[in-house]
């Protein structure tokens, strides 16, 4: 009888127990999710869609500096809190300095809970309770001191087991540790992702190592100007050169590669329960875009064939093809410099890159697979070779049942190359120049065959084209080539390259209201107006070459552009009555 009783005692307490625990995973499901601004890059749609998504299996670096350092000697002021509650499960080890008494970083604790974070009963005053969740809670991290990284893996060049690279500091000056970093980037065939830099009112140029040729340099996209929190990190706006900082490089190539928001719920360091808002900073634009990165490793992962690609020479050129031909173009892209016209010799805007980050389009676009050159589908990628004494172009064919209305967007990438041994210099020898174009093919008559668009710069070592399609033609070739600028008496072993392509819909002409409100308040108004007039005479004064501001797309900044600006007077976005 007594052993009954306790069997029925035992019975109820596991009810309760379960219904308690139901409760708690249904209260945490039901909470908001943060950070918001992964529903806006589309890192929770791709992880609800793909829930084994989580980072597990994916080895990360965070290089993180020390904040101070004594006869050289970095100081252990560089860790992030792994007693934070939202860090306290994730799988983190450190590389530090023996010997050193170790301190929390503030900055260090912010990029890893973007990165590795999980807390379902987070709060902030101004939002409640809330659900934090991290892009790859599951990855195996490994925060590394920058020296440190430095004088074991670059300057050493031991190996390396990480599968991905990020870093949110940097230096205004191409050095022989930003070169080195380029080359790990090429011979490791390791994915760099790094901060731009904090634009024009942190007088910032663009900052290396997220310069670097082959680093993935990641802008800022601001938040809107609300009075209240839980908008300000739900909606985003532009990339803006006051924040985020823009090209040229020192060398006139195209930074950033890509921006991402960066504004969003971090976790204090040292205080278990405190969030507040991490504001507008390319140091956590760049965390959200390496996460968005791992997921696609770890996709790759999954696919062994895919996985053999991405790990061997040039495989780190998948990863920026693809982060890049995926990105959507924001209000006031344009390749280059302010004119009419695309800009053939410059592959990115100067201030967006290729866009904002949209990891469900890049995950499409790797999941298509592998296409070699010849006929392939209307989204997909490759990696392969040129080699001027045998094959001097490859060409991708495409055939459109209905090319009404059509974007083609095509992204190829290749590695600098550098010298394996300090100072790391460049191999001037072993580099090459290549070209990327789209033709529309007539089939039955050749000679009717058109060059659509095409992108040849002089410096870079990214192409891109985004373009209309032509509704007269159903078929397009991509060409990838030696460029007609390339030396002729070129001596180089050949080229490993990546590349990218999909095809979308065209979007609706100027419809979105970031064409118009430019301070990002939510509504159109005078504060707009100023913010234009002062465009339009910053180019008459100074030849400001920033495409921000010309609405009307007709490479000026003028009165026309006023004119529909006042138009759209009192537009209010949808947020700003919530």
């Amino acid at each position: 009888m007594a052993f009954c009783n306790l069997q029925k005692k035992l019975s109820v307490l596991l009810a309760i127990l379960t219904s308690l625990l139901q409760l708690s995973f249904a209260s945490a499901e039901t909470k908001p999710l943060h950070p918001a601004s992964f529903d806006v890059v589309g890192i929770n749609k791709l992880k609800s869609l793909n829930p084994q998504l989580d980072g597990g299996g994916v080895k990360i670096s965070v290089i993180s500096r020390s904040f101070d350092y004594i006869d050289g000697i970095p100081q252990n002021n560089y860790l992030c809190d792994i007693f934070q509650e939202c860090l306290s499960n994730a799988n983190i080890s450190f590389d530090s300095t023996p010997g050193i008494p170790a301190y929390k970083s503030e900055h260090s604790t912010n990029v890893c809970s973007i990165l590795f974070g999980s807390d379902p009963n987070a709060y902030n005053p101004e939002i409640g309770d809330f659900n934090f969740r991290g892009a790859v809670p599951n990855a195996n991290a490994n925060v590394c001191e920058f020296w440190h990284f430095l004088s074991n893996y670059v300057f050493e060049d031991n190996d390396f087991d990480t599968d991905l690279i990020t870093a949110s500091f940097g230096s205004h000056f191409e050095s022989w540790w930003t070169r080195g970093i380029d080359a790990l980037a090429e011979h490791e065939s390791l994915p760099v992702i790094a901060a731009i830099g904090n634009g024009e009112h942190a007088f910032d140029t663009a900052m290396f190592p997220g310069a670097g040729a082959n680093v993935i340099g990641v802008g800022v996209v601001d938040s809107v100007s609300s009075n209240k929190l839980y908008i300000t990190l739900t909606n985003f706006g532009l990339a803006k050169p006051e924040h985020s900082s823009t090209g040229p490089t020192f060398d006139r190539r195209c930074k950033p590669d890509i921006v991402a928001p960066g504004n969003c719920l971090v976790p204090a360091a040292n205080e278990n329960s405190e969030y507040y808002p991490s504001g507008n900073w390319s140091s956590y634009a760049a965390p959200t875009v390496a996460g968005a990165a791992a997921l696609l490793i770890q996709k790759a992962k999954l696919n062994k064939t895919n996985l053999d690609l991405i790990s061997s020479t040039g495989g780190n050129c998948i990863i920026k093809t693809i982060l890049l031909n995926s990105a959507t173009k924001l209000p006031f892209w344009h390749k280059g410099l302010l004119t009419k016209d695309d800009d053939h010799s410059v592959p990115l805007d100067y201030i967006q890159g290729a866009g904002l980050l949209n990891a469900v389009k890049a995950h499409d676009i790797l999941d298509a697979g592998r296409q070699e050159a010849g006929f392939v589908k209307n989204i997909g990628w490759d990696k392969n070779r040129l080699e001027i004494d045998k094959e001097f172009e490859k060409v991708y064919h495409i055939h459109l049942d209905n090319p009404e209305k059509k974007i083609i967007t095509a992204t190829a990438a290749w590695n600098l190359h550098y010298n394996k041994k300090y100072p790391f210099e460049i191999t001037e020898e072993k580099n090459s120049n290549l070209s990327l174009e789209l033709w529309a093919l007539d089939v039955n008559d050749p000679n009717r065959s058109l060059l659509i668009d095409y992108s040849d710069s002089y410096v870079d070592n990214v192409e891109h084209i985004h373009c209309k399609t032509d509704p007269n033609f159903t078929d397009y070739d991509l060409v990838i080539s030696y460029s007609t600028n390339e030396s002729i008496d070129i001596q180089n072993e050949g080229e490993d390259y990546a590349i990218a392509w999909n095809i979308d819909e065209s979007p609706a002409e100027k419809q979105d209201i970031l064409w118009y409100d430019l301070d990002t308040n939510g509504i159109v108004d005078e504060k707009d107006l100023e913010i234009i007039f002062g465009f339009a005479k910053a180019v008459l004064e100074s030849g400001s070459d920033i495409s921000f501001g010309d609405i009307n797309g007709d490479g000026k900044i003028d009165l026309d552009d006023i004119s529909i600006l006042f138009e759209q007077n009192n537009r209010q976005a949808k947020w700003f009555n919530d």
